[in-house]
């Protein structure tokens, strides 16, 4: 079977999109260690938090990614559909960052280490049956279920470790490494899935969750102590539903536009509905009282300026992975595993620019950090928009590669510390939801936008060499898009976000 080409996996687009952000970590949300206790069991050392935190974190992260390689198997197996291909990914990846929030605040009420628990469960659960699915809507289910689970876990993993760390160097370093293991496992993703469909099959990028998953499962219940903050135990339900449904009807238009285009009733309907349910979800958040997401956060210029920042920034760099996944495999022959052995050198610099930014923040500051990232990243999109039909590996695949993802490190943890900044203890889960949420959907919606772009400029080509030289303009044009609106997003970031944590102006 031979690799989707942009057509058929266009709209899969979060299929890489964790891989190259970062899972927002922020300094802010350590208030969490404030929230009350709920266990007066002895403190766990230290390294066992983290560690498990890590781990759950790699895990959602892991699993937006590595299942890119394995959709050409998976069709072939099932007998996917073309929709369904694509919502093999989007069904996670939309789940996951719609309810995030919500997961975000049942951390908050109902305690970290509970969620952390329901959450893990329910993603090894659906991995399970995701890798025993034999019908097409039982894969989607699976998918859609995991995407669930992931939204529950991930926001507990960082409050879960700041509480466990205290503030200072040791924090910043915790947070460092919990930001490094997160862009590593979206980094690896394509590797793992290459080195298991190959030995194995394509079940196994999903049945291998199942044993990992139960081993931090059984760590996590014996060693992390419960906390959660007071107040109401009561959840926004209808937000989260409102929220999720129509980020996925946008999802959906942009995913119509590859067939219909931009101007049919198929693109323009979904695309109004989705808008229109967001717009009820933000009158919904207005008037209730305990509300998925309060808007007086966003008066916080900190909040605000580095949510939209984020969301730019994932627009533009979650597409390096899938699209240079797409290009090793359909234009320099590839195979999924070499494909994900050219991309290593990528994924150990977004680990570098990672550590990296804890070291440069207090010296210059987390503002220019950011910036500093941003136009890393862009120069490394510029660089590979000069690709070619007959590229060489050393210029055309990893030397911008690197770039891109070592701008992509240095840029998420300064973002994150600034989006939440100035919070209090009580929203700490919600704000790293948020800051998640911003990340995911930013890469989700950009990466949905891009594919329509490369499917529009690949269409020219028919077939052998033409075929290539088609890709590759394509590629090559998603990356000059990308360089714009990294360009144009630090612009915005130099102006608009505060020069230290915790300006409220």
């Amino acid at each position: 079977m031979p690799p989707p080409r942009a057509s058929e996996s266009a709209s899969a687009s979060a299929s890489a999109a964790e891989a190259a952000a970062v899972p927002a970590p922020a300094s802010a949300s350590a208030s969490a260690s404030e929230g009350i206790p709920a266990s007066r069991r002895p403190a766990p050392p230290t390294w066992v938090v983290v560690a498990l935190a890590c781990a759950g974190q790699f895990l959602v992260v892991l699993d937006v990614s590595v299942v890119n390689v394995a959709l050409p198997s998976m069709r072939a197996d099932l007998g996917l559909s073309a929709p369904g291909l694509q919502w093999v990914v989007n069904a996670y990846t939309i789940a996951f960052a719609g309810f995030m929030l919500l997961g975000g605040r049942a951390g908050d009420l109902f305690g970290r280490k509970r969620m952390f628990l329901v959450g893990l469960a329910l993603f090894t659960l659906a991995s399970l049956a995701g890798g025993l699915a034999q019908a097409e809507w039982q894969l989607l289910a699976a998918r859609a279920v995991q995407g669930l689970g992931a939204a529950v876990l991930a926001p507990s993993t960082l409050t879960i470790l700041t509480s466990a760390v205290p503030e200072g160097p040791p924090r910043a370093r915790a947070i460092a490494t919990w930001t490094a293991v997160g862009g590593g496992g979206g980094a690896a993703g394509g590797l793992v899935g290459g080195l298991l469909v190959d030995a194995l099959n394509w079940r196994w990028v999903l049945l291998i969750n199942v044993p990992v998953g139960a081993v931090v499962l059984a760590g996590a219940l014996f060693w992390l102590a419960e906390s959660r903050v007071g107040g109401s135990r009561r959840l926004d339900l209808p937000g989260a539903v409102l929220v999720t449904s129509g980020l996925a009807t946008l999802a959906y238009g942009i995913v119509q536009t590859e067939a219909e285009g931009w101007a049919s009733a198929a693109t323009l309907v979904p695309l109004a509905a989705g808008a229109a349910l967001i717009g009820l979800f933000l009158l919904v958040e207005a008037r209730t009282k305990a509300p998925l997401m309060p808007l007086k956060l966003f008066r916080l210029r900190s909040v605000s300026s580095a949510n939209v920042s984020m969301f730019l920034c994932g627009s533009a760099m979650f597409c390096m992975w899938f699209f240079m996944t797409l290009y090793a495999q359909n234009v320099l022959g590839y195979s999924p595993l070499e494909a994900g052995l050219a991309l290593v050198p990528s994924s150990l610099a977004v680990i570098l620019g990672s550590k990296a930014a804890p070291r440069f923040m207090p010296v210059i500051g987390a503002r220019k950090v950011a910036v500093l990232g941003v136009l890393v990243a862009a120069v490394g999109f510029g660089w590979q928009s000069r690709m070619g039909a007959e590229g060489a590996y050393l210029t055309d695949v990893m030397f911008p590669g690197v770039l891109m993802m070592l701008g992509a490190g240095l840029a998420t943890t300064p973002l994150a510390a600034l989006a939440t900044s100035g919070t209090g203890p009580g929203d700490a889960g919600l704000v790293s939801g948020l800051v998640n949420t911003s990340r995911t959907m930013g890469g989700s919606l950009g990466l949905s936008v891009m594919a329509t772009i490369a499917a529009a400029r690949t269409g020219s080509g028919n077939g052998g060499e033409g075929s290539s030289v088609a890709l590759t303009e394509g590629y090559a044009l998603v990356f000059r898009t990308g360089c714009g609106v990294l360009l144009g997003g630090a612009v915005l970031m130099w102006v608009w976000l505060p020069r230290g944590v915790g300006a409220r102006h």
